[in-house]
């Protein structure tokens, strides 16, 4: 465990590191693996290791949860073809690839005998990094404004493949220790795995969920939340199901049912900030764990094995993406090709694939090159594409949308929120239930707010052109959404056949992908309609 005095010290550095990647423009997540890897160096104090019952018992499930409380369910169902498509049978493929890339491109290196290792032993390895991490790359995103879809995918697809790859990892370390499987047995306790942690997570998610609907405490609901968070995981693992995938499901349905139905808007707040700070907090553990856990002298000395594992990794990386890509091509699932190559550079490596192969038995064969293997690639991936993916990004088109000054945004967000404020005083007033002359005070104030935030804005000097373009951009994205909802309201109501639905839904995801894709084009075709044809 931990040394208590070394808790300090690591929430110390993060913060000083945090401030120090602000300052440097990179990202946070790379500063604090760079800091691990000072401090452990420096031997400044008694220096923390990553281990299987920390990561297992502390952080991962606090992690899961956090990620999972805040997605949309029905973003979730909309993109499931994609998500799902990438987290289970994209993660297979990604295992199979990267063994047999790795077997391939060893057999060119020197020492052949010292790196020759069974097809069985690659796959674990294969199953050790296939789960991504990609903390920082979602930081960008959100910071940029990426298109939120894209966003959402990647955050999505990472929650759901650490399950996946914990679950493929037990299964081929088994197969590689000489326990006798068939594909069919491997298939079966696969599904019994996930399937099991499903169920869990949707008993302990309903439960929780029914609690804080019955109570109105905002501490409560918080405690409630957490045991979700770690019973949930706990129960599984107990019960030999996958403890990820029941926080994940646990997670989804504490975020979209108990929290939505069962908190007030301010106890919503609360939570939410809660989970945002537990979230802060156990990632910069990790990755300075992580930077303290590797050990450059040891994976210098293999070094063109860790470029190989690399290459292996970012090549099954790229045939899942693209197949998958293809495959979705002709749906309404489909990804703009710009996207393909964001996700194979956001498949950034971290702190799962470190605990799996320190989890490996003394007795593994190749287990001390692995564990090294492991930790470069993990490395290589946060500082290649943690560093770049902000301009690999930006010259694919998807991070091109110019931004707006912070003010613009700041004064917009206030008008909407004040004009917000003004909505709920009149639905209050017609109830006549409050008292009139609260209400016209706050109403009063309301107004004033709603001025002052139109004439600052009127004040900014912004083009024209770029205020125009972030409007449309995100009027037309909220009246498409909108039209979405309403159809899919209608079809449940059995408003609208099955064919006419699948053609209107056709339609609408059509407009909504050339508004991520295509915002200048859809622009200019539409104020100047001469021109396009």
């Amino acid at each position: 465990m931990i040394p208590e005095t070394a808790i300090l010290y690591l929430f110390v550095a993060a913060s000083l590191l945090a401030m120090a990647s602000n300052r440097l423009r990179i990202p946070y997540t790379v500063a604090l693996v760079l800091g691990g890897l000072l401090l452990g160096s420096l031997h400044l104090f008694p220096a923390p290791v990553l281990t299987h019952e920390l990561l297992f018992t502390i952080f991962l499930p606090g992690l899961v949860f956090e990620s999972a409380y805040h997605l949309s369910a029905s973003a979730l169902w909309r993109d499931r073809l994609a998500i799902f498509g990438l987290a289970v049978p994209g993660v297979l493929i990604s295992i199979v690839v990267t063994a047999f890339v790795f077997l391939w491109t060893s057999r060119y290196l020197p020492d052949l005998a010292a790196v020759t290792m069974p097809l069985g032993v690659a796959l674990v390895f294969g199953a050790t990094v296939a789960a991504t991490d990609p903390i920082s790359v979602l930081a960008i995103f959100r910071e940029l404004q990426a298109p939120q879809r894209l966003t959402f995918l990647v955050e999505s697809e990472s929650l759901l493949n650490d399950g996946t790859a914990i679950v493929f990892f037990t299964l081929f370390l088994a197969m590689a220790m000489g326990k006798p499987i068939t594909a069919s047995a491997l298939a079966v306790k696969f599904l019994a795995v996930v399937g099991g942690g499903v169920l869990i997570g949707t008993i302990v998610g309903w439960l929780s969920s029914e609690v804080i609907k019955r109570v109105n405490d905002g501490m409560v609901e918080i405690t409630f939340t957490i045991l979700a968070a770690y019973g949930s995981f706990l129960v599984a693992m107990q019960l030999g199901y996958s403890g990820v995938i029941s926080t994940a499901v646990a997670g989804l349905i504490c975020g979209n049912y108990g929290a939505k139905r069962g908190m007030a808007p301010s106890v919503r707040l609360v939570v939410n900030t809660f989970w945002e700070y537990i979230g802060f907090a156990l990632n910069s553990l990790v990755f300075l764990l992580v930077g303290l856990t590797i050990r450059l002298p040891d994976l210098l000395r293999i070094w063109p094995l860790v470029i190989a594992a690399y290459v292996a990794i970012t090549i099954a990386r790229g045939v899942v993406i693209y197949s998958m890509g293809a495959l979705l091509s002709r749906s309404r699932a489909r990804m703009p090709w710009s996207w393909n190559f964001v996700l194979i550079w956001g498949g950034i490596r971290g702190a799962l694939s470190m605990v799996l192969a320190l989890s490996l038995p003394q007795h593994f064969p190749f287990r001390e090159m692995l564990i090294n293997l492991v930790f470069g690639v993990v490395l290589l991936t946060i500082l290649i594409q943690g560093l770049s993916i902000s301009p690999v990004a930006r010259a694919l088109g998807v991070l091109s949308r110019r931004q707006l000054p912070a003010d613009f945004e700041m004064q917009r967000m206030r008008l909407t929120l004040a004009q917000m404020g003004l909505q709920e005083i009149d639905r209050l007033r017609h109830e006549g239930v409050r008292d009139p002359q609260a209400l016209d005070a706050l109403s009063t104030r309301y107004i004033q707010q709603s001025k002052d935030a139109k004439d600052r804005l009127s004040n900014l000097d912004i083009a024209d052109e770029d205020r125009f373009r972030t409007d449309f951009y995100r009027l037309y994205r909220r009246l498409l959404t909108m039209q979405k909802q309403r159809l899919l309201d209608a079809r449940q109501e059995s408003l609208i056949g099955h064919e006419n639905f699948e053609r209107l839904a056709a339609n609408i995801d059509a407009e909504l992908l050339e508004v991520e894709t295509n915002i200048d084009g859809l622009i200019e075709r539409l104020l100047l309609p001469d021109q396009g044809k």
